[in-house]
């Protein structure tokens, strides 16, 4: 599916001369509420709104100068987005934080006050979804959600506008998702959920995946925990083999683990050879300024930011140098 001149335009946008997406994500919601009232040792109902956003608008300002572009949520983001950088675009996520919990499969739900069209006339370059995906789950539970998806995509299409697709895999039978057995099963989760959404009626522009792996499970690997799922080369070849389904450009997420722990993930990417266009990192760059900020306030988070944060962000930077243009796989190079 050739892409239309609005969306290219919008991609350039996000993207650094190479063709490289270099984004930091601060789209979180719920969970950023929970970790700042955990941290500050008060309830949840004690973080205000304005805390929201003045967290999200610290981490913009000092880490957008480091970015090609960041993805922002509307509700508490768009001081944010007023906030970043010249150079960097601006991706708005659709849908709600979480889930529905009350139903079987994570089923996920849109922003009942927003559009495609909406989130266009509010500056963005590109749509992001995040969905909660596995392969393995009920065959009515996940056509649901590729109706969902497909709804999007052609919304999207219409307007012009990129749409960029994050699943997130689990386990249907309840099994924790950071254990040694989900690790065994994770690269089919990925591989089989990447290979989906190629599927040309889901009209997805860019897959945000995770990496097939995890490498605390990686014998040898820096961030190796001591119980292995994987030699590292068996890791290497999951990195290739997902990326050879994939016939959409994808970016790698840091699906909240450490900075270290993400870019040793990178460096096996690399190693690995895959065509991978860069990454939408979030947690990895600014998770630890979360106590930082609760405790001390914003001054303090831009502090930290300008020291750690950038050092988080410009160890990413270093660890896509082999990533390669969007375009290769788009195939408009």
């Amino acid at each position: 599916m050739q892409l239309s001149a609005g969306k290219i335009k919008h991609l350039n946008a996000l993207s650094d001369q190479n063709g490289v997406i270099a984004a930091a994500a601060m789209d979180q919601r719920g969970s950023l509420r929970k970790s700042i009232a955990a941290a500050r040792g008060v309830a949840q109902s004690e973080v205000s709104d304005e805390q929201m956003q003045e967290f999200k608008v610290a981490v913009s300002k000092v880490l957008t100068p480091h970015a090609s572009a960041i993805l922002l949520d509307p509700e508490f983001g768009i001081p944010a987005a007023h906030a970043r950088s010249k150079n960097a675009g601006l991706l708005l996520a659709y849908e709600e934080s979480g889930y529905d919990n009350t139903k079987q499969g994570r089923l996920p739900d849109l922003l009942p006050h927003l559009s495609v069209k909406r989130i266009k006339d509010l500056g963005a370059d590109a749509v992001k979804i995040l969905i909660y995906y596995s392969p393995f789950d009920e065959t009515n539970v996940n056509d649901i959600k590729h109706a969902f998806i497909e709804r999007i995509g052609a919304e999207c299409e219409y307007h012009e506008i990129p749409f960029f697709l994050e699943f997130v895999g689990y386990d249907p039978k309840g099994g924790n998702e950071k254990g040694f057995a989900y690790a065994k099963m994770k690269p089919d989760v990925v591989l089989k959920s990447m290979e989906e959404f190629s599927k040309p009626e889901y009209k997805v522009d860019m897959l945000k995946v995770e990496v097939p792996v995890n490498a605390e499970f990686v014998a040898g690997s820096s961030v190796f925990a001591g119980e292995a799922a994987y030699t590292r080369e068996e890791a290497l070849n999951y990195y290739r083999k997902a990326a050879e389904v994939a016939t959409k450009p994808f970016i790698y997420l840091s699906a909240g683990v450490s900075n270290a722990e993400f870019v040793e993930s990178l460096n096996m990417a690399g190693e690995a050879g895959t065509d991978y266009s860069g990454v939408l990192c979030g947690r990895a760059t600014w998770k630890e300024g979360i106590p930082v900020y609760a405790k001390q306030g914003a001054k303090a988070l831009e502090d930290w930011l300008e020291d750690e944060g950038v050092k988080n962000i410009n160890a990413v930077n270093a660890a896509i140098k082999p990533a390669k243009s969007w375009k290769l796989k788009a195939g408009i190079a």
